[in-house]
């Protein structure tokens, strides 16, 4: 076998500093056989996975390392995965690359896999679930190897043959269904919202949105003429765009006096429900809260805020700042109310699932799974918990047809 240029560098030792070579030059990580030195090598070997083009593969079946088909992999599909997805594979990789990436992919094996599955369960951080999806991930990639001629058939029809972890395996955990909140908890919290962010939360809850298909939103995205009562917003993507294509979701009069006030003044591109408008809100609230007169010094530090309003924050939520949001609101609601009053922890995730419950109890699950856009009903059951109230409902007034009545025994 040839030797390999394109190898990850190794961790050497110089004396009692640990280093690394790349490109020719030597990247100390400190004091050797040290966890301190360990963690920075870690890192380093990370920050050259996130910039592939530093390592092409080779040429030769046989001749790629896995730590060169990871990279290969990532350069691949970066731009054909949203940033999520495309964490989770890296996430997934780390694993791989830490204990088997100076191994040949030809020589990788389904116990090598379980293996990198045990690591993943010592770590005690993902949960049942989540370790089988990242195992198909990394089977993912050999299989993208196969397709690049770089790995064997044989070697993934091997690691398909691993089965998933089962429900109760040893060390292995499973969270706990997402549930619904209630409307009256989100009704307690709606006052310690910006008005932007309260917005959001009641669009989400009455349509049953996805958070990323609220923070989101453009202007752009919203067609107004299409029906004299209802507005339709479609997505730029979404999560099961590849199984129904575009998602146009219909906005009633609730729903349009909710986002109207939010379109006015902006062009196609901008954002519905922006971070810039919510800051505004709550600086203008406090002012009007204000018992003091301002000091000069903030009168200043609000003139040059006014001037770079973008550089404190940015023009669209994301899934941190939207759920960080409602958090805050929480926490505030929580110092000012007595005990026995104190609001729930929830996030703007479990709106969807309200929203899906509520429609399968009042209308059934059929208009839940189309409100939610779901290709079967049994997604549509992981989202709507209505179920078992029905089924309550129907044991309470349920008549034994085997018991006999007076007006039978008298016939």
């Amino acid at each position: 076998m040839p030797k390999l240029k394109n190898r990850l560098p190794k961790m050497c030792r110089d004396r009692n500093q640990a280093y690394s070579c790349h490109n020719g030059k030597r990247h100390y990580h400190g004091v050797w056989d040290t966890p301190e030195a360990e963690r920075k090598y870690k890192r380093f070997i990370a920050a050259l996975l996130e910039n592939p083009t530093l390592l092409p593969l080779g040429n030769k079946t046989g001749d790629v390392l896995v730590s060169e088909l990871v990279a290969g992999f990532l350069t691949y599909v970066e731009s054909r995965l949203d940033k999520t997805e495309f964490s989770h594979f890296k996430r997934a990789l780390g694993f791989i690359v830490e204990i088997y990436g100076t191994l040949a992919v030809n020589e990788f094996s389904p116990k090598k896999l379980k293996v990198c599955r045990s690591q993943m369960v010592k770590a005690g951080t993902l949960c049942r679930p989540q370790i089988n999806k990242h195992i198909g991930r990394i089977i993912r990639i050999f299989a993208w190897g196969v397709e690049e001629e770089h790995v064997q058939p044989s070697i993934v029809a091997a690691l398909r043959e691993v089965k998933n972890l089962q429900r109760g395996e040893q060390d292995t955990f499973d969270n706990p269904p997402r549930q619904e909140v209630p409307d009256e908890v989100v009704k307690r919290t709606l006052p310690f919202m910006s008005l932007t962010v309260a917005a959001m939360v009641k669009l989400q809850r009455l349509t049953g949105m996805r958070p990323s298909e609220v923070y989101r939103m453009t202007v752009g995205n919203i067609n107004q003429t299409l029906d004299a009562e209802l507005w339709y917003y479609t997505p730029k993507s979404h999560k099961t765009e590849r199984f129904i294509g575009e998602k146009p979701i219909p906005l009633g009069k609730p729903e349009q006096a909710l986002i109207a006030p939010y379109l006015e003044g902006k062009t196609a591109e901008r954002s519905v429900f922006s971070p810039h408008r919510a800051v505004q809100e709550k600086r203008e609230r406090q002012r009007a809260e204000r018992r003091t007169k301002i000091s000069p010094s903030q009168e200043q530090r609000n003139r040059q805020r006014a001037k770079k309003p973008a550089s404190i924050v940015g023009e669209f939520y994301d899934k941190n700042s939207y759920r960080k949001a409602v958090e805050y609101a929480i926490r505030k609601g929580n110092q000012t109310l007595p005990d026995g009053e104190k609001i729930p922890h929830w996030t703007p995730y479990q709106l969807r699932h309200a929203a899906g419950t509520a429609t399968e109890k009042a209308l059934g699950l059929d208009k839940a799974q189309a409100l939610l856009g779901h290709k079967t009903a049994n997604m549509t059951k992981r989202y709507a918990h209505g179920q078992l109230a029905i089924a309550e409902a129907m044991a309470r007034s349920r008549v034994n047809p085997f018991e006999s009545t007076e007006d039978d025994v008298a016939k």
